[in-house]
């Protein structure tokens, strides 16, 4: 099979990349989430941060190219700091949360965390994650930073993202090129390439159907497109967006262990060659070009007016029990908040420098790949979490319509069910 690289989308796209790039991250409200996944590598003691000369990172990475950018960000911290190191430790994603407010209830955890950008609020109110204020007003390129990607609880910063994240619609040009369509820019034009990939004997599509806050933000472009939004939540709505998904499954589209993948697995999956379509992140990007071995591309999620893509990526704190914050906070300038740290995202994994000025390096303006997602966050970007959502019940709002989701897609429970039962909970957890 031809094996492609940079050159599978549309030349029409390129011009656009610096101007929506640019003034994407001038307008995110961003705060989270491109996930991570069970399995890894790290290690190390995952109950408290190191020596003095130590900084210990948590981290819930377990695709390859998220783990080689922490290894980047080790060397290159180590290299400027002699007499210094890094250990990184991973800690599964459904653990992350549980794990470090564990730790500060015993005065314990690690130098820095990195965690999903939308819980910034669970952990600083658990009292995982240490003030940054002082630090972040003496930082002389702050300024380099929008306001959508600091992470506030209460008028107090804890914590920054070095880059930006999101989803789109992965395609294999090859199937599609075998059955004759064009990169879908609606669902009926999406759901109608997937029945033509199985004829041809291909798989269509895959998603993260786990039933916690990756599945709810898979789940979000495809219920908001239904018309469910978190101002007013309607059960309908909702039902129908979970509907149209389950529906995939019932047409042999989409496999039913989609409920056991974190968003790891199913662009591993797609990687392999036998699917249509990934909606998936631009953090997958080291992987495409790692392990595709056939002609792929980009497009933005084929979503009508109503649908939204949830823009988020890591955030990076100090934590709340470092043995040596201020060794902590030079790490993070070192490598996320650094501009040429920030180069790195880009070019291992795919992600979009949140500081103004790496976003104008050519690393960034010059890949294609990274278009539609810019493209993305002015026609379809959303907060994440919406603002609409109290800090308090940000996790708890996510497991709801994350459970949801997932038993519809595995059949645990039928659409309509699944979505009266989150309806009930979201309103509660909303006030409403």
């Amino acid at each position: 099979m031809r094996n492609h690289r940079k050159d599978a989308m549309p030349t029409r796209r390129v011009a656009r990349l610096g101007l929506t790039a640019t003034a994407a991250l001038s307008a995110l409200a961003l705060t989270a989430c491109s996930g991570g996944g069970g399995g890894g590598t790290g290690g190390g003691d995952a109950t408290q941060g190191g020596g003095a000369d130590t900084v210990t990172v948590w981290h819930y990475f377990s695709d390859e190219q998220q783990v080689r950018l922490m290894d980047e960000y080790k060397a290159k911290f180590e290299a400027e700091h002699e007499g210094s190191t890094v250990e990184n430790v991973f800690v599964p994603y459904d653990q992350m949360n549980s794990k470090l407010i564990s730790a500060a209830g015993a005065g314990q955890g690690p130098d820095v965390v990195v965690f999903n950008g939308a819980e910034a609020s669970t952990l600083a109110l658990g009292g995982a994650l240490a003030p940054m204020d002082e630090y972040w007003d003496a930082y002389e390129d702050a300024d380099q930073f929008p306001e959508a990607v600091i992470h506030e609880v209460d008028g107090t910063m804890y914590a920054a993202q070095g880059y930006v994240n999101l989803l789109g619609l992965w395609y294999n040009k090859d199937i599609l090129d075998e059955i004759g369509v064009q990169p879908p820019t609606t669902v009926d034009e999406l759901e109608a390439a997937m029945a033509k990939a199985k004829e041809a004997g291909h798989q269509g599509i895959t998603l993260s159907g786990l039933p916690q806050s990756q599945g709810e933000w898979q789940a979000y472009p495809w219920i908001t497109d239904a018309g469910f939004t978190y101002e007013a939540p309607d059960a309908g709505a909702l039902q129908a967006g979970l509907e149209r998904v389950r529906g995939w499954v019932d047409q042999g589209w989409l496999p039913q262990e989609a409920v056991n993948w974190d968003q790891t697995v199913p662009f591993q999956q797609f990687a392999a060659g036998s699917f249509a379509f990934a909606a998936n992140g631009n953090w997958q990007m080291g992987t495409a070009e790692a392990d595709a071995d056939f002609e792929y591309g980009v497009v933005p999620l084929p979503l009508g007016d109503t649908g939204k893509v949830y823009l988020g990526g890591e955030g990076e704190a100090i934590g709340a029990f470092s043995d040596n914050p201020d060794l902590a906070w030079e790490y993070l300038t070192s490598t996320y908040f650094d501009a040429d740290g920030q180069l790195l995202a880009p070019e291992i994994v795919g992600s979009i420098p949140s500081r103004a000025d790496a976003a104008q390096a050519d690393v960034v303006t010059g890949n294609e790949l990274l278009a539609p997602f810019a493209e993305t966050t002015e026609k379809y970007g959303a907060n994440y979490p919406d603002a609409v959502v109290p800090p308090e019940a940000v996790a708890d709002l996510q497991l709801a319509v994350g459970q949801a989701w997932s038993a519809a897609i595995g059949g645990q429970k039928s659409p309509a069910d699944a979505a009266r039962g989150a309806v009930a909970t979201v309103e509660g957890l909303l006030g409403s």
